[in-house]
């Protein structure tokens, strides 16, 4: 609900904090004091159209701001669309919109002080508050509102949920049909591309460790005489093979027996010629190691030709597939799948044919189904609607569901009929009204605006008070044409908006007996400020100064106006204690 309103510099207003109650709030105050001013404020909040001529004069712009608190189930419509624009910091419960109007033209949107365009504005204002008597911010005077709203009067949300679900699985089947039944030619030439990758890659015979080893062969064949002189040198000077220099074994040995001589005489000195004996035989292993080497190293260049060119070709398939053997493995597996996918196409394209009349058949049926339970919903609204116009002295006012089918050559079968559809079915509704005897039915947002069209909408909002869900609705010129009477009727039905089905009602009235309903009251009155500039106050009335200014808006005086103004804040109390003890 809308808890809190701040303006500053708007019209007369200089500044002005308001704080409103869930419940019926009601805004009374002579002609002219600003009432109307307060509702353009919220409709320029709301993303209305921005004019100059609302920035107060003598002040360089207009500041609007306003702060609303969310139910969870209305978290659940709004957080969605604050989390697509990453304006989903934490703020709790609480929703701040705000605008700002500068007299070069230049506006400023913000959504919980995040800067935001006038199209986000709207977005998230849009199931927060509805406006009555300014169609622009009028949710119930848009077509696409009227199906939801008949849907959930109709109780019908879990046959839509199910038809739902079978439409998206229709689409589906109907997009991968769609895509085999594309151009032959592009087809065929995709499947000639596959075929040549996986033959290449086929023919290539790749394993995945292949080209470490390759490049370490390559380093290997490309130095084969260094490595040969190497190992030939220690082998030499290990076992004496060349003549000319004595063997590191031959020493050893020299060695191990001087060590023996020793230990014959210092036992002490025994661990030493282990480990020289130790050390013999490891060096005994390294030399015929390194001789095994020496015997496989060979200078073959043929061998290296070939490993230079199997580099390459790996190589060039990694510059045209991948950047390494496993993802070029993996391409031409999913080439392969892709091939199978084109080669079978007819035998998936029959399948999918199939499927696809079995789903519009049967989401046909279960469509025609929901839409006779909407028409006869249709039929008990607008039952519903013409008698609470007639409460709000509308005799003769019709009202009417219509609802269109558009024929289309691949839509759902329904009746002999194909019938295009979304995931809702194939009905189109739309709210139609005539206000007037004998006049034809209308769609609703060509019905003149003013206090018809607001009586309207309540008569709207009475008959689907459990169904729609915007929190906040804000009735302007209600009372246009209507008399003390009637007055009290729309006031019963204002306030049993907010108890009966928990919207936060706020009304601009001049009507006493409607003002008397009110659980809160406020009074808008012009004052002279400092500096003799007119600016608007407002004013919460408590028990006598409510009693006063409905006396005074009764337009008499004295002990009888007074006792009037008890009169209606009695009956109104009395039937609220009515309705609240069923």
């Amino acid at each position: 609900m809308l808890t809190e309103l701040y303006i500053r510099n708007f019209a007369i207003i200089d500044e002005l904090r308001l704080k409103f109650h869930d419940g019926f709030n009601v805004l009374t105050g002579e002609t002219g004091a600003g009432k109307s001013i307060i509702l353009d404020a919220v409709t320029l909040m709301l993303g209305g159209r921005a004019d100059t001529t609302f920035v107060r004069a003598g002040a360089g712009e207009a500041y609007v701001e306003a702060t609303f608190t969310l139910s969870e189930a209305l978290k659940k419509v709004v957080e969605p669309i604050l989390e697509a624009e990453g304006l989903d910091e934490e703020h709790g419960d609480e929703v701040l919109l705000s605008r700002e109007l500068r007299l070069n033209g230049r506006n400023i949107c913000r959504v919980n002080g995040r800067t935001v365009n006038l199209s986000v504005l709207r977005d998230v204002a849009e199931p927060l508050i509805d406006i009555h008597g300014q169609g622009e911010h009028l949710s119930l005077l848009h077509p696409r509102s009227h199906l939801p709203l008949l849907d959930s009067y109709a109780g019908v949300q879990t046959e839509r949920a199910v038809l739902g679900v079978e439409i998206a699985a229709l689409m589906e089947v109907q997009h991968e049909l769609a895509d085999l039944r594309q151009n032959e030619r592009i087809l065929a030439q995709r499947a000639d591309m596959l075929r040549f990758q996986i033959e290449e890659i086929t023919a290539a015979r790749l394993e995945e460790d292949e080209e470490e080893e390759l490049r370490a062969e390559r380093t290997r064949l490309a130095n084969s005489e260094q490595l040969m002189r190497s190992a030939s040198e220690a082998v030499n000077l290990l076992t004496g093979m060349d003549d000319e220099s004595q063997a590191v074994a031959d020493m050893l040995g020299q060695v191990e027996r001087s060590l023996v001589q020793l230990t014959r005489y210092d036992e002490t000195q025994g661990p030493l010629l282990e480990r020289l004996q130790g050390l013999i035989y490891q060096l005994s292993e390294v030399s015929s190691e390194l001789q095994s080497y020496l015997d496989e190293v060979e200078y073959n260049p043929k061998r290296l030709d070939f490993v230079e060119e199997r580099l390459e070709l790996i190589n060039l398939l990694k510059r045209k597939y991948g950047e390494d053997i496993p993802t070029i493995l993996a391409l031409r597996d999913r080439a392969k799948q892709d091939l199978s996918r084109i080669e079978n196409s007819e035998v998936r394209t029959a399948e999918l044919v199939e499927a696809e009349e079995k789903y519009l058949r049967r989401c046909g049926e279960m469509a025609l189904a929901l839409s006779k339970k909407r028409q006869a919903a249709a039929e008990k609204l607008a039952t519903a609607v013409v008698e609470q116009l007639a409460d709000l002295q509308m005799d003769g006012a019709k009202f009417e569901v219509q609802f269109e089918r558009t024929p289309q050559a691949d839509g759902l079968y329904v009746e002999g009929e194909r019938l295009a559809f979304d995931k809702t079915g194939f009905d189109t509704a739309e709210f139609l009204i005539s206000t007037n005897p004998g006049e034809p039915l209308k769609p609703m947002v060509k019905v003149a605006s003013g206090g018809e069209t607001a009586r309207l909408m309540l008569a709207l909002k009475t008959a689907l008070a459990q169904v729609d869900k915007t929190p906040t609705l804000i009735f302007d010129e209600i009372d246009q044409g209507i008399g003390g009477r009637v007055g009290d009727v729309v006031g019963r039905k204002l306030w049993g908006l907010t108890a009966i089905a928990h919207h936060q009602v706020i009304v601009v009235t001049h009507l006493p007996q409607l003002a008397g309903y009110g659980d809160v009251h406020f009074h808008v009155s012009k004052a002279q400020a400092d500096g003799g500039r007119t600016t608007t106050r407002i004013q919460s009335l408590d028990g006598d100064g409510r009693i006063q200014e409905l006396a005074a808006m009764l337009g008499t005086q004295g002990e009888h106006a007074r006792g009037g103004a008890e009169s209606i804040l009695a009956l109104a109390n009395g039937t609220k204690t009515a309705v609240k003890a069923k």
